[in-house]
């Protein structure tokens, strides 16, 4: 049985606890926050036995074999490297870390170090994605993709009465792109590969992040549009386009029902069915690879280019 601490105290945590309870050969461990009575109170919300402030503690106990990292953005990095240098596994929530080449290094301390280090990005594990992604032969030649992820954060009304929201702080990585861009982002490189060029525009907000954006990334033969945003809503469907055919998507980040049109005018649908839990593609990885003793080679070299290529996306759109 695989015994995973939790860091971070935030819903994406709790969400994270109610998947494992979900997958069998894993179970919750130690929760650990900066604040004691804050970690006692969490852990006996989502169900864990233990709790503790102090990380060091928590990463050197025989008991522990992996870590969930939920904490903010901006300290991801520093404490994925605490958890490899204590030779635990470990599950980084997306965005994994700021930049391409951080990852790199940690991919790198973790195959050193002969655990497993995981980006958690339900997109890739989602059986909805398989399902785009075994009808793209379908398409023809693909010349289009547009593909949106815009939800109105909860907390934006906070933002504009001039309080501080970790989602919106730069200093703890927030932003649009991090949190909702990603997803789209992603996925292209999923199905797609890194683009060949970028351009990009966004929405800054006085809190120093940007609200909502869009990139256009070139591939050879077509050219696709990410938008996304946590200042608006929109129901707006993805697509990708291909000369046969276009397959339009209702959510980029959890594919539940697809239409393929042709362009003789047929009409094709598909209903994927949703998985017990959204996250249960994830941790159900995380687990195969501990047992099989094997590294995410394939999964660390996906999150690399997307982590680069958000980063050209947002020195294209300054």
């Amino acid at each position: 049985m695989i015994r995973i601490a939790t860091i971070g105290t935030s819903v994406i945590t709790t969400h994270f606890a109610d998947a494992v309870a979900k997958v069998e050969g894993i179970e919750l461990g130690t929760v650990f926050s900066r604040d004691a009575e804050r970690a006692r109170e969490f852990a006996a919300r989502i169900g864990a036995p233990a709790s503790g402030d102090d990380l060091d503690a928590i990463l050197a106990d025989p008991a522990i074999d992996a870590v969930y990292v939920g904490s903010p953005n901006a300290v991801h990095a520093e404490q994925v490297r605490r958890a490899i240098a204590g030779g635990v596994h470990v599950f980084v929530e997306k965005p994994a870390v700021a930049t391409a080449a951080e990852w790199a290094e940690l991919v790198a301390a973790a195959d050193r170090a002969g655990v497993v280090l995981l980006e958690g990005i339900r997109t890739a594990y989602d059986a909805g994605t398989a399902a785009v992604r075994e009808l793209l032969p379908s398409l023809g030649t693909i010349r289009r993709a547009s593909v949106h992820y815009q939800k109105r954060s909860s907390r934006y009304s906070d933002v504009l009465a001039g309080k501080r929201v970790n989602i919106f702080d730069p200093t703890m990585g927030g932003g649009a792109l991090a949190d909702l861009g990603v997803y789209g982002v992603h996925a292209l490189i999923l199905l797609f590969g890194a683009p060949e060029t970028v351009q990009a525009a966004s929405v800054p907000l006085d809190a120093g992040v940007d609200g909502a954006g869009i990139a256009l990334l070139g591939y050879p033969g077509f050219v696709a549009d990410v938008s996304y945003s946590k200042i608006t809503n929109s129901s707006r469907p993805s697509e990708i386009q291909g000369e046969d055919a276009t397959l339009t998507i209702d959510e980029i980040a959890s594919p539940r029902h697809l239409v393929r049109t042709g362009v003789d005018g047929s009409v094709e649908e598909w209903n994927v069915e949703a998985p017990q839990h959204s996250l249960v593609g994830e941790v159900q990885r995380f687990v195969d690879l501990i047992v099989a003793g094997e590294t995410a080679a394939e999964d660390n070299e996906r999150t690399r280019l997307t982590l680069e290529t958000l980063e050209r996306i947002r020195t294209a759109a300054r």
